[in-house]
């Protein structure tokens, strides 16, 4: 019985010592099968989107929207106000045209917490 434990002991050794060899090189060859061909680039996506700068002056917020590109760019104001009674709001979406520039303004009763804009852009011309 004690030359069947020393028999498996060194087969589980002797396994454990060729897997460990065969690893590297099973990875290796795995690594070389797909470097025949570079992989294709990722298409670029075309810029699109008005540059939007937002200015708060106490409880009122203008943004002004330039859309520099040509496609149509859909844009929308949100104002988050500081104090919990004081209601929140969107303004009215406007579409901003390629070489066109808005403004856009909202308020708060008293202090301004947040203030973000957000784009939908429409397409190309």
């Amino acid at each position: 019985m004690c030359s069947t434990r020393r028999r498996t002991r060194i087969l589980l050794a002797a396994s454990a010592a060729v897997a460990a060899l065969a690893a590297p090189v099973g990875i290796t060859v795995a690594g070389r099968t797909g470097t025949g061909a570079p992989a294709p680039a990722a298409p670029t996506p075309e810029p699109s989107g008005a540059e939007c700068r937002t200015s708060v002056q106490g409880s009122r917020v203008v943004a002004y929207c330039h859309n520099p590109y040509p496609s149509t760019d859909r844009v929308q104001l949100h104002t988050e106000c500081r104090r919990w009674w004081d209601i929140d709001a969107d303004a009215t979406p406007v579409d901003v045209k390629p070489g066109q520039t808005v403004r856009i303004d909202d308020r708060c009763w008293k202090e301004i917490g947040a203030v973000w804009v957000t784009h939908r852009v429409q397409g190309s011309v």
